[in-house]
């Protein structure tokens, strides 16, 4: 297993190798065999080192989760500045990209790949419009990936509904806002990570062998799609 926390600000490498090795501490104190390495997605060197160690130590892929997202911007799609449109599209769409590149000589027959999305991709909200049609194009991205790393890899992918992590604390923090995102779910709640986790490790296990390029929605109802 591999503990990976990319690093969006390109500073504080301390504070995040701090923050790896805690977490693979906490894992392995639940007795998971676990690796850590701090990579920013966006840094070729860095996802080369990524893959460089990861196949050092266990010789192959079985499993890419690309989770990297930054949202730096509430502006109006018309309004963005394009250094911040850059950085949307780096992060949020080619850096997947990359990542899969270099890791693709290394995936094993079976192996499967899962991208996170967001519900956003399917209407994005006015103050994150931007950042929505970036995850719809990773919509796109896990059909067309489907296709050609066919029949050896899996793609799939996850659309989380709204989940109070520091990452949407922007959202979820104002109490009044939050209560309207829970009454707009079947299930009157904001999902939690452990949702999240548990539909990405789905799609990455043997029970979705038959299962590729498609998008599981994982929003309490919000949104649900025919």
């Amino acid at each position: 297993m591999i503990c990976c926390v990319f690093d969006f600000a390109k500073s504080g490498f301390y504070l995040l190798l701090k923050n790896v090795d805690e977490a693979v501490q906490n894992l392995r104190d639940r007795g998971i065999e676990v690796f850590g390495v701090v990579c920013h997605v966006s840094n070729a060197q860095q996802r080369k080192n990524l893959v460089d160690k990861t196949i050092l130590k266990y010789r192959k892929i079985d499993v890419i989760v690309s989770n990297a997202a930054v949202n730096p911007t509430v502006d109006a799609i018309l309004e963005i500045k394009e250094p911040v449109l850059d950085k949307l599209w780096d992060i949020n769409v080619k850096a997947a990209i990359l990542l899969l590149q270099d890791a693709a000589p290394y995936l094993q027959k079976g192996s499967s790949v899962v991208i996170i999305s967001s519900i956003a991709g399917y209407q994005p909200p006015t103050a994150m419009g931007m950042y929505g049609v970036t995850k719809t194009a990773l919509l796109g991205l896990t059909k067309a990936l489907a296709a050609e790393m066919a029949p050896n890899t899996r793609v799939n992918c996850v659309a989380p509904g709204f989940v109070p992590t520091h990452f949407a604390e922007f959202i979820t923090g104002d109490a009044n806002l939050r209560r309207e995102l829970e009454a707009k779910t079947l299930l009157n709640r904001l999902g939690t990570t452990q949702d999240m986790a548990a539909a990405t490790a789905y799609l990455a296990s043997d029970d979705a062998a038959y299962v590729t390029g498609e998008t599981l929605v994982v929003a309490g109802g919000m949104n649900s799609r025919l």
